[in-house]
């Protein structure tokens, strides 16, 4: 099914343009149980589409919230980020989307086990899973001005959760002091894998 409006400039010339309703009719032909494999596919670009996820993980279209949480799954299936840039890709358009912070929320967390051996399993606001370690790391951006914190967990390919402050404080619960190359850290483990924080010295 044609993904692609066309319409027709004041020089006559045809422009084509995606679509929303397109994208989503290919997505639709490409699930197929798991994850389509976005990263084999190179097609070519097509344009941008005036969709945009907020950092809050709301999706917007011309705008508008898309509510259809059937719909906001459907598209989060077929994400791609190639160098800095976010793509919504099918086999035969790549369509570049806006994203604020990260393309998903994790939006709550299990805990089981303790000390190095305990593993944290992640839930994104789209339904996907992670379970922290070394093939879904967490890291901590700060703000250079304020210092405030951005916690992350690595969900799928090189597309990142960015942690709700709810499960940011529940991981801070949890954490622990390491020492990593001289320096004490405060972070939290899992899978194996410590993941510093802050450092234990700004604690106090």
């Amino acid at each position: 099914m044609p993904t692609l409006q066309m319409t027709i400039d004041i020089t006559g010339q045809f422009i084509v343009k995606p679509t929303a309703e397109g994208i989503a009719a290919s997505a639709r032909s490409l699930q197929k149980g798991g994850l389509p494999p976005v990263h084999l596919w190179a097609p070519e670009f097509c344009g941008d589409l005036d969709m945009r996820i907020a950092r809050d993980g709301t999706w917007f279209y011309l705008g508008t919230p898309i509510g259809r949480a059937e719909l906001v799954r459907l598209f989060s299936t077929i994400i791609r980020k190639d160098g800095d840039d976010y793509f919504l890709v099918t086999p035969v358009e790549k369509v570049g989307i806006t994203v604020d912070d990260a393309p998903f929320v994790a939006v709550d967390f299990e805990a089981e086990g303790s000390g190095d051996e305990q593993i944290l399993t992640f839930e994104t606001n789209v339904g996907d899973v992670a379970i922290a370690g070394s093939d879904h790391p967490i890291r901590v951006a700060r703000d250079p001005q304020t210092g405030e914190p951005s916690p992350y967990v690595l969900v799928r390919n090189n597309l990142e959760a960015l942690i709700d402050r709810k499960s940011f404080y529940r991981l801070v619960d949890i954490g622990a002091h390491e020492d990593r190359d001289g320096t004490k850290w405060f972070g939290v483990w899992s899978g194996g894998e410590f993941f510093p924080i802050i450092p234990s010295a700004e604690l106090t």
